[in-house]
């Protein structure tokens, strides 16, 4: 018997983790400003290569890709591999300069 809950709260909790999130309602401020059409075009972000990855260069960087969400890499670091067409991928060194710009 206790197998057979425990087997089911796992199986509940794996189908929890395979929802996806609602996006951020109008309004509130969380949402990204300035234009964007959702799908990336990494070369409207070309111009911060080079540039170090303060806040207003990332956020500019994502409005001229059109993107809908930017993320930085840093070396090393752990990170997803799906592919996203609305997400800027901003790589950087280890000093925090803006080193390549792609899509996913």
């Amino acid at each position: 018997m206790a197998l057979k809950i425990i087997l089911t709260s796992a199986a509940s909790w794996l189908l929890v983790g395979c929802t996806t999130p609602a996006p951020p309602p109008t309004g509130t401020g969380t949402a990204p400003t300035g234009p964007t059409t959702g799908v990336c075009n990494a070369q409207g972000a070309q111009f911060a290569v080079g540039k170090t990855a303060g806040a207003s260069v990332v956020e500019e960087a994502r409005q001229r890709s059109g993107s809908y969400m930017a993320r930085v890499l840093r070396p090393g670091q752990m990170v997803t591999m799906e592919f996203n067409a609305q997400r800027l991928n901003l790589d950087i060194d280890s000093a925090s300069v803006i080193q390549r710009v792609r899509c996913g």
